[in-house]
């Protein structure tokens, strides 16, 4: 028998705040342990809660990049359970009204290869709701340690429609949000430090059935990687499983991504489990017109959208797409260096290939590198207008990015110049077919490419200065 799997994700996100989610105290990381805490977050007795007006604003941007319905009214409600990392025993979150309904991701699914743009589609949300965090435990060799720091940060859980089939997905999944979440400026999503947590439901059913089967929940997924690496491994376990005659019990499982394996920590806890009821000290939210109208007008252009203009607009191939999208600052840079020299094509392979190689091997930020918009352009309409040659731009562009300098300062300080002195482009080429017999006599024989070896060897007598076109007019004379 052949199975299918059903997927779902919980992705929880930090807002980047200020603050923290009730409370004016400063919401961040790496600072010394219990030191981000105040009477709310420890919930002493009297402290009350206050909202967080920020963190509102960031889920409703959310909501509206991912075409949710954002709701007129939302509500808060305490989810009890009793656990170290929860001061109050109880954590402020949505239950039956979330801020947002609905909506969906746009993913990319892996092409035929990796300069082939892979299949888009749609993966459902079901809601995403506005919570706090909770704290930390340091696990150690013989007592556990909590760090109340993260407790109370503002927190968004982002869920799925159980639609997603294979580990794939789920990877281009989080991509995709990750990637807008951050070019929307709500989330630094690093999941090295907890910016951004998925935990996975998977089930599995006989191909063409359409009941679920019963769902494990794995946890403890820091990287998307993991996520991955953890979904296709508890898809393996279910079907050995169910293959061997085993029942699979709906439980929550710790995956180990070091190991590839995975282990049971409790059985999964229904929703009645949480004893949910309203906050008596919070008000519901009402979202009116004008609010979510400020906020659209904030919206950033969503990634996949602004690639199909690229496409559209400058005819960029897939392959320099799909590296300017993922980082909306180079995506900027981009646009504002094909503006200047009106050479989109060639810009944007001067960034994907020579520029991104520079800041790496400098291990430098876009921000960081003397490199600017204006360096690109000047040094593409150097070479579209026969100033230079594309091998003596590239010493050109070394220098820049050493230096700083402007590339016709570069060219002017160091000689660059293409030459297009007829007389001496005339001497080299003789000199070069009179060294080269064979290759001219084959270019009579109508061998197009043995011309490379001549004009190689002229490019090589210029130092690489000598103007390709009219070397190549000048050869293609002189042969006859």
């Amino acid at each position: 028998m052949k199975y299918e799997a059903v997927i779902g994700l919980e992705v929880h996100v930090q807002l980047r705040t200020k603050s923290k989610m009730f409370t004016r105290v400063a919401a961040g990381y790496g600072q010394p342990e219990n030191t981000l805490t105040d009477p709310v977050v420890l919930a002493l007795p009297g402290a009350l809660p206050v909202l967080n007006k920020e963190a509102l604003d960031k889920i409703i941007k959310t909501g509206l990049m991912l075409n949710c319905k954002i709701a007129p009214v939302c509500k808060w409600d305490r989810k009890n359970y009793f656990y170290p990392d929860s001061p109050k025993n109880y954590q402020i979150s949505q239950f039956d009204q979330p801020i947002c309904v609905g909506g969906s991701v746009e993913i990319e699914l892996p092409g035929s290869a990796r300069n082939v743009m892979g299949e888009h589609r749609n993966v459902p949300l079901t809601r995403i709701h506005l919570e706090e965090d909770v704290g930390k435990l340091n696990h150690g060799a013989a007592e556990s340690l909590v760090d109340y720091n993260r407790a109370g940060t503002p927190l968004m859980e982002i869920v799925t429609d159980p639609a997603m089939h294979n580990a794939d997905e789920a990877f281009a999944f989080l991509t995709a949000l990750k990637t807008i979440i951050i070019q929307g400026d709500i989330s630094d999503c690093d999941m090295e430090k907890g910016q951004m947590r998925c935990d996975a439901n998977i089930s599995i059913r006989p191909i063409g059935e359409t009941a679920l089967g019963t769902k494990v929940e794995l946890k403890n997924l820091n990287s998307i990687s993991y996520v991955r690496d953890g979904i296709a491994h508890e898809i393996r376990r279910q079907i050995a499983v169910t293959e061997n005659g085993g029942v699979i019990v709906q439980e929550t499982r710790d995956y180990d991504g070091e190991a590839g394996t995975s282990q049971s920590l409790r059985s999964k806890e229904m929703a009645h489990d949480y004893r949910y009821f309203p906050d008596p000290d919070l008000m519901p939210v009402r979202v009116d017109e004008a609010w979510k109208n400020r906020i659209q007008a904030t919206l950033p252009e969503r990634p996949f959208d602004r690639q199909r203009r690229f496409f559209e607009a400058y005819q960029l191939p897939y392959t320099i797409t799909s590296v300017l999208i993922p980082e909306r600052e180079l995506s900027d840079y981009f646009e504002e260096a094909a503006k200047l020299c009106g050479k989109p094509q060639a810009v944007g392979n001067w960034i994907a290939n020579d520029l991104l190689r520079e800041l790496s091997l400098a291990r430098s930020s876009l921000a960081d590198g003397k490199i600017r918009p204006a360096h690109i352009a000047g040094l593409v309409t150097l070479v579209e207008g026969g100033v230079v040659s594309s091998n003596i731009a590239k010493e050109v562009f070394i220098a820049m990015a050493a230096s700083g300098e402007m590339p016709d300062v570069v060219v002017e300080r160091k000689g660059l110049k293409q030459s297009t002195d007829t007389g001496a482009l005339e001497k080299w080429v003789a000199d070069a077919i009179a060294t080269n017999p064979k290759a001219a006599e084959a270019f009579k024989l109508g061998n197009e490419k043995s011309l490379n070896a001549i004009k190689g060897a002229v490019m090589k007598a210029s130092q690489g200065k000598a103007n390709p076109k009219l070397v190549d007019e000048i050869v293609r004379k002189q042969i006859g």
